[in-house]
């Protein structure tokens, strides 16, 4: 492994940098952030679109390697450093299967659909409309599956990449006005990953890029 401390070209608010926040304050990894602010477009400069062909964040720089898409970066701090800090996936493969399904049903099936990019193809005046339903849907479908799957956390007792996407995505719930009172097991172990102190560190408002309006009190 390199020495280098990793460098992860974030946005305070992007839910995809929050997830790999987590991950690796998780795994006990001191890194690097530099702020690629979405509002002002710095994704879609030249020198930021070099690094990630894509326009997105995160990017993650690491072991000398350059690495997007979120999931991806998160499985590769795992099976990198699988002896460091939290274990984020079970050893036997059926559990393995089921955490990366419940991981997909959020990075796929909700957030790619109220993401910015997309809502500002739908329009300012039905955006908070879009983002809901789809928002709504995918937690209907996912608070099902979670009664079969979750202990304390989403599959069974141990945090895993599903609780790393499942936080940033409540969060996001409540932007669009979504009823969280309709997902109890959701919101119960939504409350219980917010008590972890990696999952404190990581939010938007404790990020050197987030307006200090919005910032908690």
């Amino acid at each position: 492994m390199s020495s280098a401390k990793p460098v992860l070209y974030s946005y305070f608010r992007s839910s995809c940098s929050w997830r790999v926040r987590i991950a690796l304050l998780l795994k006990g990894l001191e890194f690097e952030t530099r702020p690629i602010n979405l509002l002002k477009g710095e994704n879609r400069s030249d020198e930021y679109l070099a690094i990630c062909p894509m326009g997105q964040v995160p990017t993650l720089v690491i072991d000398g390697h350059t690495m997007t898409q979120s999931v991806a970066i998160i499985e590769y701090l795992e099976e990198a450093y699988k002896e460091r800090g939290t274990r984020l996936l079970p050893d036997l493969p059926v559990e393995r299967a089921v955490v990366r399904e419940l991981t997909e049903m959020i990075s796929s099936g909700m957030q790619p659909l109220q993401n910015p990019s997309v809502c500002a193809r739908v329009g300012a005046d039905r955006k908070t409309e879009w983002g809901h339903y789809y928002i709504d849907r995918g937690f209907q479908a996912l608070e099902k599956r979670l009664l079969e799957t979750s202990g304390k956390y989403c599959f069974k007792n141990s945090i895993s990449i599903a609780d790393v996407c499942l936080v940033p995505q409540v969060y996001n719930a409540g932007r669009f006005n979504v009823d969280m009172t309709k997902y109890p097991t959701i919101s119960r172990i939504n409350q219980a990953l917010l008590e972890q102190q990696a999952f404190i560190d990581a939010r938007p408002d404790k990020q050197a890029d987030c307006p200090d309006e919005l910032r908690m009190q």
